[in-house]
């Protein structure tokens, strides 16, 4: 096929069995190019057999304005997404391709190769979120600067997670740096949930935890970050009363999506 736009995982931790793969497609210009009808096709390598057709739907990463930071709408902010489940039977290294459709015409991404590890530390669904105290307003004598990066700052640094799981209240944590870019998509993700947080706010907490110490990558990552497992952002989790991880979110997530991970952790 003629080759088209490349393909941009925006999640890293692979799992054998199912997993949400999200991806953004851009052209030569480092342009997203949106709302195509997109399928996914995998092999173990380049001459192994491949299966397919996996469908990818499209998301809008999008918010109302008046939760819209001054970080996501900086040149290079990702502002759409394509999502689909994808199962890989065993660890080790896949090459992936997305076949999207334009004007009548198949267009073949180049492949990209990630990487499907054995089952790694960091929280799963089912499992209990493991406790341990984050940044607050209060621990950081309210100076936001210190524990948060977005602009304006976010609201969701009331709560420490210790203190919500002892209450058995519903949780949605957030670990991004909007304001240090390392992703495309900390800047929308923290915005999509701080909309979320103004909705749902007097049913569940909603806490959010930059990656590195004092907001600096050389003073390594939060303790909360280390506690969780983590060596890349966003990641959210979505905590029940009983203080059980219920959804799971990589990378970049619309505004739908984690509406539906919310709801999981009010059921």
């Amino acid at each position: 096929m003629p080759q088209g736009a490349d393909l941009s995982p925006t999640a890293n931790l692979l799992e054998p069995g199912r997993n949400r793969f999200g991806f953004s497609l851009y052209n030569r210009g480092d342009k997203q190019i949106g709302a195509l009808k997109v399928r996914l096709y995998a092999a173990r390598g380049l001459d192994e057999t491949v299966w397919g057709p996996i469908p990818a739907r499209f998301e809008r990463l999008a918010v109302a304005s008046a939760f819209r930071s001054r970080q996501s709408s900086n040149p290079g902010t990702a502002h759409s997404l394509y999502v689909s489940n994808i199962r890989f039977a065993h660890s080790g290294g896949y090459n992936v391709i997305a076949v999207s459709e334009l004007s009548g015409q198949y267009l073949a991404s180049a492949p990209i190769q990630v990487m499907v590890s054995h089952r790694s530390d960091v929280p799963a669904v089912g499992e209990r979120a493991i406790s341990v105290h984050t940044p607050t307003v209060a621990s950081a004598g309210g100076d936001l600067s210190k524990i948060d990066t977005r602009t304006p700052p976010d609201s969701m640094h009331e709560i420490d997670l210790a203190v919500a799981l002892r209450r058995h209240r519903p949780v949605l944590l957030l670990f991004a740096s909007p304001g240090l870019r390392e992703s495309r998509v900390g800047a929308i993700v923290t915005d999509v949930a701080e909309q979320l947080h103004a909705r749902f706010r007097p049913k569940m907490d909603f806490i959010h935890v930059e990656l590195y110490n004092d907001n600096e990558p050389d003073q390594g990552l939060r303790a909360a970050v280390r506690a969780w497992h983590l060596t890349s952002e966003p990641f959210a989790f979505a905590i029940d009363r009983r203080g059980v991880v219920v959804a799971r979110l990589e990378g970049a997530f619309s505004v739908r999506e984690l509406r539906a991970a919310v709801k999981k952790a009010l059921r």
